[in-house]
């Protein structure tokens, strides 16, 4: 590759020209396919790091993830199998349906209800929990493997995630009444907040979320990501999961969770971490 080269490809990603149409054009000038692909990607990625590098962000790490193609619309998830109704690159976010059974969202309902208290955020400061007025959900934690239905679950989730069932918390279920909503937010935890070193010891940095949608709201409830404008509607078994390989705005996982505005919404919410957590 020359420098000419190098340098045309960041500038058309720069003016928002996707990687396919890059390669379509490389193609039209008379690269052989595997070739540009190879060119784009070193290129895209050795600009990348130095861009990280001038802004000082925090360093990538590896994520969990589906093995998605453009063959399937499902995906195997060892004990059953899981529909892919959206999936975005940047930020990675997929939409599954058929994820939860009907029975395991009321078992996990019935399990979680008589445990239910005020739901609580993180300290920024201690690391310690506390209410925070823009998370108005009630909610609970099962332990990792607590019952039959939990132990199903994370496993089908290790098995599409590819990712060690020891590196997930236990599973928390949010329920959120006429009104309720948890503004938007990151999941990972800031790396220059006082609170976070603590936090981190207990399995390193959060690195994907899962939120199932246990049943259907009558309106509002959806999930939000205001960086891309995007909302997802929550659909009963249905779930959408989301990778964040910084601890860093960058990463465009700004999300929340919209009002509920008539009836009420059950979540069960699966956070994974870089190692195991204890």
């Amino acid at each position: 590759m020359t420098p000419e080269l190098q340098q045309w490809i960041v500038s058309q990603a720069q003016a928002g020209h996707d990687a396919a149409s890059l390669l379509r054009a490389m193609c039209d000038a008379g690269w052989e396919e595997k070739a540009a692909l190879q060119a784009i990607e070193q290129t895209l990625n050795q600009a990348l790091q130095q861009r990280s590098v001038e802004l000082n962000l925090p360093p990538t790490v590896p994520v969990p993830d589906l093995a998605l193609d453009d063959e399937s619309n499902t995906l195997d998830a060892g004990d059953r199998q899981v529909g892919v109704v959206m999936a975005m690159q940047v930020p990675r976010v997929v939409v599954l349906s058929q994820l939860l059974s009907d029975d395991e969202c009321q078992a996990l309902i019935t399990a979680a209800e008589p445990r239910m208290q005020r739901s609580l955020t993180v300290d920024r400061q201690t690391g310690a929990d506390l209410v925070h007025e823009y998370r108005t959900s009630s909610g609970m934690f099962f332990s990792r493997g607590e019952n039959e239905v939990i132990q199903r679950i994370e496993a089908r989730l290790a098995k599409l995630l590819n990712w060690p069932i020891e590196n997930g918390e236990g599973l928390q279920v949010l329920h959120y009444q006429v009104g309720h909503q948890y503004k938007p937010h990151y999941d990972y935890f800031d790396p220059h907040d006082p609170g976070t070193p603590s936090v981190l010891a207990r399995g390193g940095q959060r690195v994907a979320t899962v939120v199932m949608y246990l049943n259907d709201p009558s309106r509002g409830g959806g999930t939000t990501f205001p960086s891309v404008n995007l909302e997802i509607a929550p659909k009963k078994g249905s779930a959408v999961f989301f990778s964040y390989d910084r601890a860093h705005p960058v990463s465009r996982t700004l999300h929340g969770g919209a009002p509920v505005l008539a009836g009420e919404k059950w979540v069960a919410t699966k956070w994974l971490r870089e190692r195991e957590f204890k």
